[in-house]
């Protein structure tokens, strides 16, 4: 529906409200500090003037270009054209690669060949070879530097270099107490058959499950390639080299594997130090300029979307294009955190670092300041298109009107024309030009108000009129306080040098100061204004009350975060300050307390890890662990039930004390290590049984092994995907390594080159287009295979004459690979489907239900509450950061199932992804919800007027809170059953009125009440009103899932 002016046609989406000319306005210029009054505009910085995209098409605009150069002459098609054309396209492809090979992805690729070209020099160079033995394994070198590739930063070198370290140190004490066990029972017991047992069962099944377990809990990249080499020495040395079958010490394994593990990694660190290094430090930095920049343009469009009313300024492309730029770099910043970490700790600055993660940690604070800005102006849009769609607004005789002939704010232009009332057009801002002296002097009429005096303000009849007037009292300075921030965000917090200076000016700190102290100046006024009226006073319908409060609120908490960005603004300059004066001065010197790691012991025992800056700083941070955990059960402060005294009263029986101490064992990660190391006993109890021991051998057991560690996940779903990568990979691997023996015909250096090419493509897979594990399978049965015939023909073992000997079969080779890959894979997907099998379908909708079930909790505890059951004196949270960490590790975890879940294959049919993942999305927003609730509550210590206001509105607090808790509650009742959901569910918007009139009460009875005082409750109405959104878009999507009942569910049997 649009409507029409001058033949425009003007959607509703971009009407604005009616304003009043915006007065100039006093700026603070941040370099200088200095005073100029002038009029404030954002119009100077590209794509925040309300213009649209560079490639937009205008009325006025050519359909064809005139540029001489694009014109396209239609030629008589022959050879030469032809040729022509088959040249542009190699050229325009040859540049493209070029252009590829420039940036830092392509670098990168680069490395990677040249680390895996020296890397297979252990190979093909006899001198190196020798260094390793005579043994056929030599080309795990190469295959380190694939799993270790260069293609990072130096702080994550230093990460893998201590990650390798730890999977060498366990695979020696596996290894060396599985033989000292064999030889016990042999040489002392005479039981070889029971010392192979307990091997067996302990050391491969334990050792292996083990491993599996650290691999799922901790869920890091470089955790997985560690244990995935450590399960790799394992299976060496205790299936494949006999020293535990014969009862025999033999350290020749361990040392070759320790000198493979260096060669690989020294070669691997020596092309990340010295080709194009990338430094962790350098890339944090470049991150903090991109936020910062998005800070900016985000905070200048927000600020004039509020100012105008009008939703379409941040549905431009530019603020999605400005959203995405920093949902992406924000995961960097944390990323790039923890790389800087091992480089600061190395170099000895750790109180540079420790100065960086509080920096970060105040970038996250301003992200929130900015959600709540983004939050108070979707309301604003919401009432406005709520007051639009109903024809008008409740003015204060009850009787409803039209909202624009109502509105005391509907000028029209002397040029405009005047339009049906169903088609009135809003308006935007417009600004008094600068230098109109004229213009300012004169006196302001009745009709356009003073704007420094609430006698000619014009009456509040309607919700827009709010507005209006809010804007009218506020708008100047918030826009200068919005312009200020910008240029400050602008600057900050680097140059864009290639020394990284700290770009702090002295003037930044008074500048702001004093600009905040205008902007809170005039709030106060304007907040006061809004109230100073005989209508306000009027008794009306509790829903008008309610609707002018939520106007109020959404007001208020704007203009409320806007002034918290700016004083969280003040911390960040002091940090840089901080930083500045630590990086020039270095007033504590270079230090590697570090190195004193008993001390982290010491204080992780002493549970202050809530206070850590680091920690704190790792609360959006969404990549840590795998879905092994789940939230724990205690929820300490829940309202706690009339019964609990008796039901404490009771004695505990022993069996249920047995029964909870052995809770471990109920663990889904738990089951998931027993159960990989009762695979891989199994499958290995063909290696210490003389009969078969042949057989394994042949079929190279060792592999299928190692297929079967890297296909077990916790998941069925996630098993699927890994076998099929993994056997894809080493077919593609396999077939690539005939091509290149059948091509190279054994030449050392034609398979050098070849090799090189094939890590080129491969570097690029893993690198470029982030498939790692492909990539690694493809290069590792190509080393498997060719690199081990290369072996074969130069005589390094003398034992494998059933592939070729020195005249190795390359197709015999392949074989045994891609049989054992197979085995390992068909038995990794048996034992993870038929013992303990975990459904990431089930899994994904139970944690679902559990984690609405513990908001729900979470919420009826009243989070305002905290306030009046905590210490006035000191800010409260009701969540602590490590209950908040872990709903958003457990969100973190969901989303990692819901991928696996489409991965599973159900005879009822494809799992429902889109579905769940919109119900994934409104459970984040949720939890930011959640989140922007915690802080404003911790913020500052609650002032007496606020705990006033909050005993004066705890009755209609408790009816809210209860219904939003038992509406979380309905939902994970409904998703853990599959049941639709009832149709009579409580109502929150009554209550939700309920409040806000009670709040415009309170403010009527007690004039003198400080408008700060407001703030909390002006945020809790937002964030209650948020919440009801999320949780009603979540119920339709349930009752499209589960909307139709399934008879079989409700039979009595």
């Amino acid at each position: 529906m649009s409507s029409t002016t001058n033949g425009a046609i003007v959607p509703i989406k971009s009407r604005r409200f009616m304003r009043p000319n915006l007065r100039q306005a006093t700026l603070i210029l941040p370099k200088t500090g200095e005073r100029v009054k002038r009029t404030v505009t954002f119009n100077n910085s590209p794509g925040l003037d309300g213009s649209t995209d560079i490639n937009a098409t205008t009325e006025s605009a050519p359909l064809l270009g005139r540029n001489p150069s694009n014109r396209q002459i239609a030629k008589p098609s022959n050879g030469r054209s032809t040729l022509r054309r088959i040249l542009a396209k190699w050229q325009a492809l040859l540049l493209q690669g070029w252009t590829f090979a420039k940036s830092k992805t392509g670098r990168g690729v680069l490395k990677c060949s040249i680390a895996y070209f020296l890397g297979s020099l252990a190979t093909f160079v006899p001198a190196i070879a020798g260094l390793l033995g005579q043994q056929d394994g030599k080309h795990m070198v190469a295959t380190i530097t694939v799993y270790f590739h260069p293609a990072r930063s130096q702080g994550s070198m230093f990460e893998a270099i201590l990650c390798a370290a730890v999977a060498f140190i366990y695979a020696v004490i596996v290894c060396f107490s599985s033989m000292g066990v064999s030889i016990f029972f042999a040489r002392t017991l005479d039981l070889l058959w029971l010392g192979h047992l307990i091997v067996l069962i302990v050391f491969c099944g334990g050792g292996l499950g083990f491993v599996g377990w650290v691999k799922q809990h901790l869920g890091h990249p470089l955790v997985n390639i560690s244990c995935s080499l450590t399960s790799l020495a394992i299976i060496t040395v205790l299936t494949k080299e006999g020293a535990v079958q014969a009862a025999q010490f033999s350290d020749d394994k361990v040392t070759m594997v320790l000198k493979m593990i260096l060669m690989g990694v020294f070669a691997t660190t020596a092309v990340s130090f010295i080709i194009s290094p990338i430094s962790a430090r350098v890339e944090l930095r470049e991150s903090m300029i991109s936020v910062t920049d998005s800070f900016g343009d985000m905070i200048a469009m927000i600020t004039r979307a509020f100012l105008t009313g009008s939703e379409v300024e941040v549905e431009r492309q530019s603020f999605y294009r400005v959203s995405e730029k920093y949902k992406k770099v924000s995961g960097a910043l944390s990323k790039n955190l923890k790389e800087a970490k091992y480089e600061q700790y190395f170099m000895g600055r750790e109180r540079e670092y420790h100065i960086e993660v509080q920096l970060v940690s105040c970038m996250q604070r301003l992200a929130q300041s900015i959600g709540g800005l983004r939050s108070a102006a979707s309301t604003q849009f919401l009432l406005i298109e709520q007051s639009t769609a109903a024809g008008g607004a409740t003015p204060i005789n009850g009787v409803r009107t039209p909202i624009l002939r109502s509105s005391s704010f509907s000028f029209l232009s002397d040029n405009s024309t005047p339009q049906p009332d169903n088609q009135a057009i809003l308006t935007s801002i417009d600004e008094i030009p600068e230098g109109n002296e004229e213009a300012g002097s004169l006196p302001p009429s009745p009709e356009q108000g003073s704007p420094n005096d609430s006698r000619y303000m014009p009456t509040a009849n309607s919700p827009a009129d709010m507005f209006s007037r809010f804007i009218s009292q506020l708008g100047p300075s918030m826009k200068s306080l919005a312009v200020t921030l910008k240029q400050l965000l602008d600057e900050l917090p680097y140059s864009s040098e290639s020394d990284y200076r700290i770009a702090y000016n002295p003037h930044f700190s008074t500048s702001l100061s004093e600009a905040v102290s205008l902007y809170t100046k005039a709030r106060r006024e304007a907040l006061s204004a809004l109230y100073k009226t005989k209508e306000l006073n009027t008794e009306r319908p509790m829903e008008t009350v309610a609707d002018f409060e939520e106007v109020a609120a959404s007001c208020g908490y704007f203009s409320f975060s806007l002034q918290d960005f700016a004083n969280e603004m003040k911390v960040y300059l002091g940090l840089l300050e901080d930083l500045k004066d630590e990086i020039e001065n270095r007033p504590q010197g270079r230090t590697w307390n570090w190195l004193r790691f008993w001390r982290f012991f010491r204080r992780k025992g002493k549970g202050d890890a809530g206070n850590d800056p680091e920690q704190r700083s790792l609360v959006n941070h969404h990549d840590t662990t795998d879905v092994a955990s789940s939230i724990p059960n205690s929820t300490n402060r829940v309202i706690s039930s009339g019964n609990d005294d008796e039901a404490q009263s009771q004695p505990i029986s022993y069996t249920y004390q047995l029964w909870k101490s052995l809770g471990v064992f109920r663990r889904d990660d738990t089951k998931f290590a027993i159960k990989v190391g009762v695979g891989a006993a199994l499958y290995a109890l063909p290696s210490f049984l003389p009969p078969s021991r042949p057989f394994y051998q042949h079929w190279r057991g060792e592999w299928g092994l190692l297929s079967y560690m890297l296909v077990c996940s916790m998941t069925i779903g996630a098993s699927n995907t890994t076998g099929f990568a993994r056997f894809a990979g080493t077919c593609i691997g396999a077939v690539c390594a005939i091509v290149a023996w059948v091509i190279s015909q054994g030449n050392p250096y034609a398979l050098a080159a070849i090799g090189w090419l094939m890590a080129l493509w491969t570097a690029y897979i893993i690198v470029a287009q982030g498939k790692g594990p492909m990539g690694r399978f493809i290069m590792l049965t190509y080393n498997l295979s060719a690199l081990y015939a290369y072996s074969l023909s130069v005589k390094d073992l003398d034992d494998d004459n059933d592939e070729g000997g020195i005249d190795p079969l390359i197709t015999n080779i392949t074989l045994h690979r891609v049989v054992a890959v197979l085995t390992g894979c068909l038995w990794g997907l048996i034992i993870t489907r038929f013992i303990w099998p975990i459904s990431a379908r089930r899994k994904f909708k139970d944690g679902l239900s559990l984690l609405w079930l513990r908001m729900g909790l979470i919420w009826k505890r009243d989070p305002v509450n905290a306030l009046l059951e905590g210490d006035s004196a000191q800010s409260v949270e009701y969540m602590d950061i490590r209950e908040e960490f872990e709903l958003h590790n457990f969100l973190a975890q969901l989303e990692k199932l819901h991928g696996a879940a489409s991965s599973e294959w159900d005879l009822r049919g494809p799992f429902p992804n889109a579905a769940y993942g919109r119900i994934l999305k409104g459970t984040h927003s949720m939890l930011d919800a959640f989140h922007a609730m915690n802080v404003v509550i911790s913020k500052d210590p609650a002032s007496k007027g606020e705990i006033e206001i909050l005993r004066y509105t705890s009755s209609e607090r408790d009816h809210l809170r209860a219904r939003i808790s038992h509406l979380l509650q309905v939902l994970a009742s409904s998703m853990k059953l599959e049941y639709p959901l009832n149709e009579a569910l409580p109502n929150t918007e009554h209550a939700r009125d309920r409040l806000l009139a009670k709040i415009f009460k309170y403010r009527k009875e007690k004039p003198g009440a400080k408008d700060e005082d407001f703030a909390l409750l002006y945020a809790y109405a937002l964030v209650t009103g948020q919440l009801s959104t999320q949780i009603a878009e979540v119920s339709r999507e349930i009752e499209k899932l589960f909307g139709v009942l399934n008879e079989d569910r409700l039979k009595l049997q």
